[in-house]
This record gives C-alpha cells, sequence and structure tokens, in this order.
C-alpha cells in the first residue's frame, strides 16, 4: 500500500476530524480553505493548520515529506539540479526503482517537482524542483550537513546508551529508574 492509498484510521468515539481542536474543521467541498473569510488560500492555510493536530491533514502530509526517499530525493535535485530517473537513483544510494518511482510520484503530485519529458528517441525524462520543492529543499539542505557533522557523536551516544541500558530490561524506560531523575 502506497502512501497516497493509505486511508486515515478510524476516529476514537466521539473524537472526529471536525472536534479535533488542533485542526479546522473542513470547509465544504464548494469552500476551499479560507473562502468566506476575506483571506487567500495559502494564507488561511497557514494560519489554520497544525501539523501536531492528529487529525489535520497537514499532519499527513508532514508524514508524507518526512519520508527518508522523499527527503534525499530534494536535497539531491537542490544540489545537481535537474536529473533523469537513473542519475537520481545513483545520487539516492540504495534507493529502488519502485521506491522512487513512488516517491517521485508524491512529490509530483503534492507541487514540489516537475517531470519533463523531452520529445526524442528514445524519450529524455527529466525531474526538477518547482519553486516550493525548491524552498523545501533548500530548508532540509542544513537538516542533512547537520546530520552528517553530527553523527560520529550521536553513534557514540547510542553505543553509550545501549552499554548502560543493556541489563535495565523494562525498567529502562522508567522515569523513576533513570539515572537523571531528580525523585
Amino acid at each position: 500500500m502506497t502512501i497516497q492509498e493509505r486511508k486515515p484510521a478510524p476516529a476514537r468515539p466521539g473524537r472526529t476530524q471536525e472536534s479535533d481542536p488542533a485542526c479546522p474543521q473542513q470547509p465544504a467541498p464548494e469552500q476551499g480553505w479560507g473562502q468566506g473569510q476575506g483571506q487567500g488560500r495559502g494564507q488561511a492555510e497557514e494560519q489554520e493548520l497544525d501539523v501536531f493536530g492528529r487529525f489535520c491533514p497537514s499532519r499527513g502530509m508532514f508524514a508524507e515529506l518526512a519520508d527518508k526517499w522523499s527527503l534525499l530525493i530534494l536535497m539531491s535535485l537542490g544540489k545537481l539540479g535537474e536529473q533523469r530517473f537513473s542519475e537520481l537513483q545513483r545520487a539516492v544510494g540504495g534507493v529502488s526503482r519502485k521506491m522512487l518511482t513512488q516517491s517521485l510520484r508524491t512529490l509530483e503530485r503534492h507541487g514540489l517537482i516537475s517531470r519533463t519529458v523531452h520529445p526524442q528517441t528514445p524519450p529524455r525524462v527529466v525531474y526538477g524542483l518547482l519553486p516550493r520543492g525548491r524552498e523545501l529543499a533548500d530548508l532540509v539542505a542544513p537538516l542533512g550537513r547537520w546530520t552528517e557533522l553530527n553523527t560520529p557523536a550521536m553513534l557514540a551516544a547510542r553505543e553509550d546508551f545501549d552499554t548502560t541500558h543493556e541489563n535495565a530490561g523494562d525498567d529502562a524506560h522508567d522515569p523513576a529508574h533513570h539515572p537523571h531523575h531528580a525523585g
């Protein structure tokens, strides 16, 4: 099942998307976000949507964008510019053809990348960033660089944690048994 096909989990009794205080009520089909409020669509979404809201559409969008392949594709296109499928597959080491295809389709569907077919034999297809995709790639690139710079320290911290907690069992996540517990 791809991300696009995934259906939201049923709401708990008494709690629907409409009653989620962290996200606005869904507009009627004939009324878009922010219409009738004197605001543009983008401005209303920015003011009303809350990525922390359990049933908010921005939460699902965030989860789709936070997929590791999508972020790496955006970073590659941001760094290297337009690329063909095979170039992207080489640039994003380890991604399968299937996952690359799905991720590219999702990014294109969300208006972040373009897919251009050049009429020649054989057809030449290239992928590039659209303005919103460029904006996101520029935001994600520093996270990639931060990760590269801090991976050695995080690996050492992970090893220390695993060594310290290897015999802790179920008490490892109990705050009362945590070594830094103030109580």
